[in-house]
């Protein structure tokens, strides 16, 4: 790969990671605001019950349709373009795919609504008479954002495969920033603040769709339906079906392993289920602003490596990727696992958030991070396979992380709680990162050695500097919490997370000028060029 694409990679990565790290603040005030109102109790429960499951549903029809087979369809419309009749092939395409979504998604939305107490007694057993009741009521006010962040995933794809990622990252703000304040305005005037937040869920929904519509609109391409007919006799939605239909097995086993975790939380204890939840929130800020972004960088490009057969720009690309995707992965591992507490107290502590839910927390989120740097690889990996319009492989590597997840959650859980859960998760998947890396080999002229080679040197490289990082701020952190106790969270626990950052940082970044990592010089010539460019 050349370097300019190099730097194309960093770069893009970069000014998304920035729009999704608005995002992902937003998402964690979300999260603080849901601790502040409901806490780890029973309508924490039922509220993340209710949230789940639309949830479940919108990664089947949504995210999942538009990783692995709409982009990678609309890309080769896209790069085959030379005349008028192919470009009308093209807007076909995209109506018929509107079409359909929206007639599958409507059709779901409208059996789950009827048929919600019996999914809420299928997946989560039985459970208390106050939870019941309301984990339906919550599931019913939310399901329609399945519906509405369908179409919203779709524009998506259409953005994101002529190459433009920031309009898509930023819809997330919009999204976190309704719930946050119609939570606010709403609470006083609901029954309790979790149909509120609820309320929020399904405004946030609209504003999504609805922010990227001008943007779509400005591509050229039109917002329009076709006939169901056409909708599902069209040959590309035709082919996006059956890339996404052995998909679905796997990310349905994906989904599962959240559900037979929640039923596993529910029975271990009240709150454990609400602690898991607040722990993967902190997990997927990092997963969201790192991961996530350079996975929606990659894959369009990836498509279009492979449409070219360019296969050593195909390998290049996903080398730097994993590499990206390790550099900040593995610090932030090392890290939390060290101030985990501090960081835990500052952002959720409150009256209703007691020391019991932080220590409750804590004990799931050291688990959960150990997984880290793998769910991050799996972000990066999975899209080679989706790229070649291989769905197969990654299917059967959700199935194997489903019965590993499973049978190691069910082992763990009676005497680890909570904590149990989360290490099952955490091994599961790195068995998925494995069973990936085997299955490369199965992609079209990859090198599959020297991706292997390369990433498993430059891991090496990054735990040995993360160790290094990680001992001085071991040292000084006791330390630290007793000169800052005693002034308020935000201070006390602040200060601490803030003062060891930084020491982190600059051991690390030190480290890393010392030994000229490819990797941070990309990003800081980036950096660097960026603030020449503002002067």
């Amino acid at each position: 790969m050349t370097e300019t694409k190099s730097h194309s990679l960093v770069r893009s990565g970069i000014r998304l990671s920035v729009v999704t790290l608005l995002s992902r603040i937003l998402g964690l005030v979300r999260e603080m605001t849901k601790a502040a109102f409901l806490g780890t109790g029973a309508i924490a429960d039922a509220f993340g019950i209710a949230f789940q499951l639309p949830n479940l549903f919108r990664r089947l029809f949504a995210e999942n349709s538009v990783s692995v087979a709409f982009i990678p369809t609309f890309r080769s419309y896209v790069e085959d373009i030379s005349s008028d009749a192919d470009r009308k092939k093209t807007q076909d395409f995209i109506s018929s795919t509107l079409t359909l979504v929206t007639f599958l998604t409507g059709a779901v939305t409208a059996l789950g609504i009827v048929f919600t107490p019996a999914i809420i007694k299928v997946f989560y057993g039985s459970t208390d008479a106050a939870t019941m009741p309301e984990a339906v009521l919550l599931t019913r006010i939310m399901f329609p954002y399945l519906a509405v962040v369908s179409v919203a995933a779709l524009f998506q794809g259409i953005l994101n495969g002529v190459g433009i990622f920031t309009p898509s990252g930023f819809a997330p703000v919009l999204f976190n920033a309704v719930v946050i304040a119609l939570t606010y305005i709403l609470a006083p005037y609901t029954a309790n603040p979790a149909r509120a937040m609820a309320a929020g869920v399904i405004a946030g929904g609209f504003s999504q769709m609805l922010f990227q519509l001008p943007f779509v609109l400005r591509t050229k391409w039109r917002v329009s339906f076709a006939s169901l007919k056409s909708a599902f006799t069209n040959p590309g939605t035709r082919r996006v079906m059956l890339l996404v239909l052995p998909t679905v097995v796997g990310m349905a086993a994906y989904q599962i392993n959240d559900v037979v975790s929640s039923t596993l939380a529910k029975r271990a204890g009240i709150g454990i289920y609400a602690s898991l939840q607040y722990s993967l929130r902190l997990q997927e800020l990092i997963l969201g602003i790192f991961a996530v972004s350079i996975g929606s960088v990659i894959l369009p490009d990836m498509s279009a490596l492979a449409q070219k057969k360019r296969w050593d720009d195909f390998t290049a690309l996903l080398i730097r990727a994993v590499k990206i995707i390790t550099l900040i992965a593995l610090p932030v591992t090392f890290y939390s696992l060290i101030c985990g507490k501090e960081i835990i107290s500052l952002v959720y502590k409150t009256k209703n958030f007691t020391d019991e839910s932080v220590a409750m927390t804590l004990s799931v989120f050291r688990f959960h991070m150990i997984g880290l740097v793998f769910i991050a690889q799996n972000r990066v990996l999975s899209p080679s396979f989706y790229a070649q319009k291989n769905t197969v492989l990654p299917t059967l590597a959700g199935i194997f992380n489903f019965a590993v997840n499973i049978a190691l959650a069910s082992l763990f859980v009676g005497r680890m709680k909570g904590a149990g859960i989360a290490l099952a998760l955490s091994i599961a998947s790195f068995a998925n990162t494995v069973f990936l890396c085997a299955a490369l080999p199965r992609l079209r002229s990859v090198d599959t050695k020297k991706i292997i080679k390369s990433s498993v040197l430059y891991e090496l490289k990054i735990i040995i500097f993360s160790l290094a990082a990680s001992l001085p701020v071991h040292i000084v952190r006791p330390r630290l919490v007793s000169f800052f106790a005693g002034h308020g969270r935000v201070v006390s626990d602040g200060s601490v997370v803030a003062v060891s950052a930084l020491l982190f940082a600059a051991i690390g970044i030190a480290l890393l000028t010392l030994t000229r990592d490819e990797i941070a010089k990309a990003a800081w010539e980036k950096f660097f060029k960026r603030r020449h460019a503002l002067r």
